[in-house]
């Protein structure tokens, strides 16, 4: 999977997921069909959510983004709809041309090391990204709504 393939996977589940959770917002306050497409969309869309800024961040550094497209990259997960305009405006740009970069150079620093290890070990980044979004996850879970639910 090259770091192309795989930005542009995660910023179609990001569109899919917002779609779902725009979908329960309309069962819910449209429909008044309870709350369960919001807990279900949601849901998904917020651990995908987390999963799309890891993976951003991973494919920033690999193809040594500026901060400035790195932000941009993570605002585009909050507008709905807009990581796949964003991953289509670095691809024509080719942002998102090469593989993995799999050892140092001159430029490396320390994230550039974490990539490495990330790129040697793919499967246990996998489990422990995985591992990690789901923490956060739980956590904003346990915390709650930024603001009181309506009902």
């Amino acid at each position: 999977m090259t770091p192309r393939s795989l930005f542009r996977a995660a910023a179609v589940a990001e569109l899919v997921t917002w779609t779902m959770l725009i979908v329960g917002m309309v069962l819910k306050y449209g429909l008044d069909a309870g709350d369960w497409g919001v807990r279900i969309g949601g849901g998904v869309h917020g651990f995908v959510f987390l999963a799309y800024l890891v993976l951003t961040t991973v494919v920033a550094v690999n193809q040594r983004w500026s901060s400035g497209a790195l932000v941009l990259g993570w605002a585009s997960a909050v507008v709905p709809y807009a990581t796949v305009p964003f991953e289509v405006a670095v691809a024509r740009r080719g942002m998102l041309d090469g593989g993995w970069r799999r050892s140092p150079d001159a430029r490396s620093g320390a994230w550039d090391r974490l990539l490495f290890v990330v790129v040697r070990h793919p499967a246990l980044a996998v489990g422990v990204g995985v591992v990690a979004v789901a923490l956060v996850f739980v956590v904003l879970l346990v915390v709650g709504p930024p603001v009181p639910s309506r009902g």
